[in-house]
């Protein structure tokens, strides 16, 4: 089991080194020919497909073990960047973004659910939000590294970021076979829907605690997630260099690395009440901040927003997983993701419309003035929660 721990940090790490990322807006918009709202849309088709097999795929790794899934993800990933090596027009980047969007929907919950499992088999699973947070570190750091020199592979030979990306995922394959297999209980009946209808009656009616702490899980995480779209035209438009494209998305995602391992140890300075206020004023100063200012300079305001999503990971994934049976661990984790995936779907293409007609900049200023009336609703629900069922204990 403690081979398990470093082994899900290679994982990570090689997940995320994803040497197309920091440019392919930019591959979407000047060598397929996509507008704005046609990317948007084509996250949104892939969030559908990782919807459609979200909670299928955490449902099929509590049943047939998290290794085979992380497999099966890796052999996914090769043949996604494979297409994409090939493809031409919207229709051959669709093929490859929903074979990638499957191969995600396999690692989510699924990754988690083993290292808890893991620390759990070992006695230390209250170290987890700890080795979640270096988890994320990892794959940060990763994608990092694959950002650092994406500009100038790109300004090369377009497709070159993408035959190194299947390189990568052979790797994560290899990867996969050293992992081991943790006890865990098992509770299975066999009648997979009731089982399955069960597990969401849970995770949405039954514990309060849990619905209201993936909501604003959820909220947080969309936040930092539309400004992953929208970056790279905006600062196209602020004149920054194309060959620091690369250098800056490396930045963002050392700041998310940065963060994430250090947020057990801010919530345990802060407090639960005192680290979501951090959080909310990063979303506040990073939109306003985006809207707000012109310049070569402004992407830096995109720093706050990868920041908060570094110190929300760890934070609010250890409350989800100390409220979930082991039984259903990777299936009610894949839950959460499928909420997150079906809201993007709905509201991404609208988020991308606007900035077509509208600019970037506008957009982030809407999507900020969004969320100063939407977080302090949740933020208080999910206090509120938390104290109630602390003092019913």
């Amino acid at each position: 089991m403690k081979r398990n721990i470093p082994l899900l940090y290679a994982f990570s790490f090689l997940q995320m080194t994803l040497f197309p990322m920091a440019v392919i807006t930019l591959f979407w918009k000047e060598h397929i020919g996509l507008s704005l709202s046609q990317i948007l849309l084509l996250q949104s088709i892939f969030a559908v497909a990782m919807a459609v097999m979200e909670y299928p795929s955490g449902y099929i790794s509590d049943r047939i073990g998290y290794r085979p899934a992380l497999t099966a993800a890796a052999l996914l990933g090769i043949a996604g960047w494979g297409v994409y090596t090939v493809a031409s027009s919207f229709q051959g980047v669709l093929v490859a973004e929903i074979l990638l969007g499957i191969s995600t929907s396999f690692i989510s919950g699924t990754d988690s659910a083993l290292l808890y499992e893991s620390l759990k088999g070992n006695g230390e699973e209250g170290a987890y939000a700890r080795c979640e947070g270096r988890s994320t570190f990892f794959g940060q750091t990763g994608e990092a590294a694959g950002a650092l020199f994406a500009g100038v592979l790109y300004a090369r030979y377009p497709l070159l970021p993408f035959i190194l990306q299947v390189g990568v995922w052979v790797l994560a394959l290899l990867v996969t076979a050293g992992l081991t297999e943790p006890p865990r209980e098992r509770r299975h009946s066999g009648r997979h829907l009731k089982e399955a209808l069960a597990a969401a009656r849970y995770v949405f009616i039954e514990n309060r605690r849990l619905r209201v702490t993936i909501l604003l899980s959820i909220a947080l995480g969309l936040s930092s997630f539309y400004p992953v779209w929208l970056i790279q035209p905006y600062m196209r438009d602020s004149g920054v260099p194309l060959a620091s494209f690369g250098p800056v998305w490396a930045g963002a995602n050392l700041v998310v690395a940065l963060f994430a391992v250090v947020s057990h140890r801010v919530r345990d300075r802060l407090g639960d009440r005192w680290m979501l206020l951090l959080l909310m004023l990063l979303v506040w100063g990073g939109y306003l901040g985006l809207g707000w200012t012109a310049g070569a300079w402004g992407f830096l305001f995109y720093y706050l927003l990868t920041a908060m999503r570094g110190m929300r990971g760890p934070f609010l994934l250890h409350v989800v997983q100390t409220e979930i049976p082991s039984a259903s661990r990777a299936g009610m984790l894949s839950l959460q993701s499928l909420c997150f995936r079906l809201l993007f779907a709905c509201t991404g293409p609208l988020v991308g419309r606007h900035a077509d007609a509208s600019g970037v900049g506008n957009t982030f200023r809407l999507l900020g003035i969004a969320y100063l009336l939407v977080l302090p609703p949740l933020v208080y629900l999910f206090l509120r929660h938390r104290h109630i069922d602390e003092a019913a204990r």
